[in-house]
């Protein structure tokens, strides 16, 4: 892939955007990606009105959106943490940290910032941008 080109990742696996955008897109080595919510793939719901099972589901979607790309979660180098509410920040960074920051792989960079509402009332939005070698 020539790195002007920029190619839109699509995967049922994850939630079909709900706007103008790709759920990723890849450019050369990289893979930029929209934020995933804690909504489930198939009805487009969020799973809970928790922030750890949120968490945890936009963490999936996120997996699944990777995959479809040919990447995977050790390859991500950059994420944003959007919160509506930082007093959330424990319980989502507790998930978080089995997913990108396991024993022995060097967790990525990352921005944590609250926002005043994110779509469908959700309580975490996570994008990443990941790099293969």
């Amino acid at each position: 892939m020539s790195d002007h080109k920029k190619t839109a990742i699509v995967t049922k696996d994850a939630p079909a955007a709900i706007g103008p955008y790709s759920q990723a897109v890849q450019s050369g080595n990289f893979l930029f990606t929209a934020g995933q919510l804690g909504a489930d793939p198939a009805t487009g719901q969020l799973v809970s009105a928790d922030v750890a099972e949120q968490t945890e589901q936009a963490l999936k979607n996120m997996t699944a959106v990777l995959k479809e790309a040919g990447f995977e979660m050790s390859q991500v180098v950059k994420t944003t943490v959007f919160l509506v509410a930082m007093s959330d920040f424990a319980a989502m960074n507790e998930v978080y940290a089995k997913y990108l920051a396991p024993e022995g792989v060097a967790a990525p960079a990352r921005s944590t910032v609250a926002v005043a509402a994110l779509p469908k009332d959700a309580r975490v939005e996570i994008e990443v941008i990941a790099r293969k070698s």
